[in-house]
């Protein structure tokens, strides 16, 4: 009788010996001559046992350390439709796969549902300490008789439900590999880069949900979130949810004329940027375009003079006087609201704060002044914040209904998280995002590229050993046996 495969699991990679019964496996196992045995990324343990259980084949499975985790909810709230919608999308493609809803459209409460749904030890990753906090004290109120863990700040916890930022869960990503069977990645847009995407790489979880607003890079492009997370399984923009989960909203351009100085600066420092470009042959309006200023910018005088030029001219145009007389207009106009100001530098920060008497809150800001800022913001002692970029996600600020954005308009990701500040529901509340753009500038053509762009949206179905029906909170989820 021939020997069954044993799978182990070995710092993000699994060890597969002897080989299984079948050979489309080896279409992504590779053999280690330093041990004799075939190794592949822990990422692939899904897939491993799906191909090989469909060719009749068996193993012994000693890599998974991952344990049946019981949640029984103390905190009930009857879940929107879209919530609803974006589960059952989740458990049909299998319980893998992306969600992609606004701000402040209940992307928590779908986690704990997910959770719910799916009871073995998860580990939920965030990008900031402020994030993993607000998630700490959501799991705490939704279920309190778990043991929740902290990964990050300090805290080094080993809970079966463990909520760790992204530095953190990359540190441990070999020591915690596969102990979690659910893995839940906040604002997953961040999980491509070199660094965090070993959290999924290293982990064999079966099961993976990504939860974000946006999706696409600055560049207007996707991530790549298939291979670790899975294809995007549900979407809704934020005027689909407006007066039901979302507060009613709009957003409205301002167009702004430079000065005569300004214009005639602005002109003769665009003509010497593009003179250059055009000499070297390169065509901005794409990620490639200005990779290759940046590239030709540090190989001679002139192209540092270009790049330099054109710097110069962004900060005209996102500090130009008519866009402070703008905003003073805007100031007096929603005296009673709450007002949330961004620029895209934190020069033009600090220039508003001093002219308007307003706090002002970067990267700079120390975190008990931040937190103590934002804390009187929502108790109403503070009427209004300018902040440059630290704002744009992972800060909970249901009060704010106004949003001015004088600089950085370029993104879709950045006017989605801007735009998402604002959208928390409060009955009877409308938001307005107001965009200053300097008219005649490269912020009007970027401004208007965004608006045109429609990201699409990738389905694929992933139906197979690990595929399970929706359970209620009752049943218990089984793995098939191997």
């Amino acid at each position: 009788m021939p020997r069954k495969s044993t799978l182990t699991y070995q710092r993000g990679t699994l060890i597969l010996h002897p080989p299984p019964k079948g050979k489309n496996w080896l279409d992504f196992a590779d053999w280690d001559d330093r041990i004799e045995r075939f190794r592949l990324p822990a990422y692939r343990y899904r897939r491993l046992c799906e191909v090989v259980q469909a060719e009749g084949g068996d193993i012994v499975d000693r890599a998974r350390a991952f344990e049946t985790l019981e949640l029984s909810p103390s905190l009930v709230l009857e879940p929107y439709p879209h919530q609803r919608e974006a589960l059952r999308a989740w458990l049909h493609h299998g319980r893998q796969g992306v969600v992609v809803l606004p701000t402040g459209a209940g992307k928590t409460y779908l986690a704990q549902l997910a959770l719910q749904a799916t009871p073995r030890s998860s580990l939920i990753v965030v990008p900031t300490l402020d994030l993993m906090h607000q998630w700490y004290a959501h799991l705490k109120a939704a279920f309190p008789d778990v043991e929740i863990g902290l990964l990050g700040g300090g805290s080094k916890d080993e809970s079966p439900l463990l909520v760790a930022t992204y530095d953190s869960a990359a540190i441990f990503a070999e020591k915690i590999g596969n102990r979690y069977g659910l893995l839940i990645f906040d604002e997953c847009h961040h999980l491509p880069g070199e660094f965090f995407r070993t959290v999924a790489e290293y982990s064999l979880a079966p099961y993976r949900l990504g939860l974000t607003a946006t999706p696409e890079r600055s560049d207007n492009r996707h991530v790549d979130l298939d291979g670790l997370i899975g294809s995007i399984v549900y979407r809704k923009a934020p005027e689909e949810l407006a007066g039901t989960a979302l507060s009613t909203h709009e957003v409205r351009q301002i167009k702004v004329g430079l000065s005569r100085r300004e214009r005639s600066e602005y002109d003769e420092l665009i003509d010497q940027r593009n003179g250059f470009l055009a000499r070297a042959g390169i065509r901005l309006g794409s990620l490639e375009g200005w990779q290759a200023f940046v590239k030709a910018s540090g190989r001679s005088r002139e192209g540092r003079s270009a790049m330099l030029a054109h710097r110069k001219a962004r900060k005209i145009a996102f500090g130009t006087e008519a866009k402070l007389r703008v905003l003073a207009d805007l100031l007096a106009r929603h005296h009673q609201d709450r007002v949330l100001i961004f620029t895209d530098d934190n020069a033009t920060v600090y220039r508003i704060s001093q002219t308007f008497f307003i706090p002002a809150v970067t990267h700079q800001t120390a975190v008990k002044e931040r937190h103590a800022i934002l804390q009187a913001f929502r108790q109403g002692g503070y009427p209004r914040i300018v902040t440059s970029r630290v704002l744009n996600e992972g800060v909970d600020v249901p009060e704010a209904n106004i949003a001015v954005v004088l600089s950085g308009t370029g993104s879709r990701r950045e006017h989605v998280q801007r735009l998402g500040r604002i959208l928390r529901r409060i009955e009877g509340k409308v938001a307005i995002l107001y965009e200053v753009i300097a008219e005649g500038t490269g912020e009007e053509g970027v401004a208007r590229r965004r608006r045109a762009d429609r990201p699409g949206e990738g389905h694929s179905s992933r139906r197979g050993l690990f595929e399970l029906e929706p359970i209620e909170a009752d049943q218990t989820l089984r793995f098939d046996d191997l």
